[in-house]
C-alpha cells in the first residue's frame, strides 16, 4: 500500500465505524463483504459509491446496495451523481444524490457528505439512484439509473468515433434515457419519474456521455479498430470498463422477458461490444425506435 493509506488493513480500518463507504470495482464486493462479516458492529450502516451490478439468480441482476445489504447483514445506502472524479478533487462546483429510505439518517450522510462545492440532494428512491449510476427513481433506482448511463455513454462514444455530430449524439443520449425510464419501470415498477431528473439522473447522463472514460474509450474502440481489452490495457491501465459488461449484464436480463425489441440502443451496444454488429450500423438499429412510432 502507498505510505498515503492511514491504515492497510481492511479489518482494522472498518471494525469501530459507524458509516461504511464502499469505492472500489464491483465485481470485488461479494469478497470484501465475506472479509468484513463478523468484523464491523451490527449497528453500522453503509454507503455504496459503486457503479455496476452483479450476477444474481438466473439471468437477473443484483443491485451492488443489495448485495452489501445481504452479505454484511446491514442497511446500505448509494451516493450517484454527475461527480467525475478530477473535477470533484479539484473542488469544482457538482451536486450529488443520495439515496436513503431512512430520514433519521439521511440528514447525517448529508452533513458527513456536503462541501461548499460539493451539494448533496436526499432522495427515498433508491433502486432508481442505483440503476441510473450503472445505465450512466428509490435508494436502489439511484442504483440503477448509474449503471444504465454507462451504456448510453458507449453509445455517444461510438457516435464521436463516426463523427456523426453533435445532432446525432443528442438523440442517442435522448434514446438512452427513454430506455433507461422504461428499464427501471419493466424491472423495479414503483419508482419516481422526477429521480431522473436529480443530479443521478439526467445530469450524471450528460457528463458521462460527454467526459467518461466510457465515451472516451468506446471512441477510440471506432476510430482505432483495436479490442475493448485492448484499449482498457493502454487507456485505463488495465482497469476494467463497466459500459459493455453492464450491457452483457442488462441484455441477459431483456432477453429473459423477451423485450430486447423494446431496448433497441441497449440491444446494439451489447451487439457491439461483442463484435456482433459494427459501429457503423448502430445509426440504423435505432431509425425505427418505439419512441418514434
Amino acid at each position: 500500500m502507498n505510505d498515503n493509506i492511514a491504515v492497510p488493513d481492511v479489518v482494522e480500518a472498518a471494525k469501530d465505524a459507524d458509516i461504511l463507504i464502499f469505492v472500489l470495482p464491483h465485481q470485488f464486493i461479494r469478497t470484501l463483504c465475506s472479509t468484513l462479516l463478523d468484523n464491523i458492529k451490527p449497528t453500522a450502516v453503509g454507503l455504496s459509491l459503486i457503479k455496476g451490478f452483479g450476477r444474481g439468480e438466473g439471468n437477473n441482476i443484483e443491485l451492488i446496495s443489495k448485495i452489501i445489504e445481504k452479505n454484511l447483514r446491514i442497511q446500505c445506502n448509494v451516493l450517484m451523481g454527475a461527480n467525475l472524479a478530477n473535477e470533484v478533487a479539484e473542488e469544482k462546483f457538482c451536486e450529488t444524490t443520495i439515496g436513503c429510505k431512512d430520514k433519521r439518517l439521511a440528514p447525517v450522510l448529508r452533513d458527513l457528505i456536503q462541501t461548499p462545492n460539493f451539494r448533496v440532494v436526499v432522495v427515498e428512491d433508491c433502486e432508481a439512484v442505483e440503476v441510473c449510476g450503472a445505465l450512466k427513481a428509490s435508494t436502489t433506482l439511484l442504483e440503477t439509473e448509474k449503471l444504465l448511463y454507462n451504456i448510453v455513454a458507449c453509445a455517444a462514444g461510438f457516435v464521436d468515433g463516426l463523427g456523426l455530430g453533435d445532432n446525432t449524439k443528442a438523440a442517442v443520449i435522448r434514446l438512452g434515457l427513454m430506455e433507461m425510464v422504461k428499464f427501471v419501470d419493466t424491472f423495479y415498477s414503483g419508482s419516481k419519474l422526477s429521480t431522473f431528473f436529480e443530479s443521478c439522473g439526467v445530469a450524471d447522463l450528460i457528463t458521462t456521455c460527454y467526459g467518461g472514460r466510457n465515451r472516451r474509450v468506446c471512441e477510440q474502440f471506432v476510430k482505432t479498430g483495436k479490442t475493448i481489452r485492448e484499449l482498457e490495457d493502454e487507456l485505463l491501465a488495465g482497469q476494467k470498463l463497466q459500459g459493455p459488461a453492464t450491457a452483457d449484464e442488462v441484455h441477459d436480463m431483456l432477453k429473459s422477458r423477451n423485450v430486447m425489441d423494446k431496448f433497441p440502443l441497449f440491444t446494439a451496444v451489447h451487439r457491439i461490444c461483442t463484435d456482433q454488429l459494427r459501429p457503423a450500423d448502430l445509426i440504423d438499429q435505432i431509425r425505427s425506435h418505439p419512441e418514434h412510432v
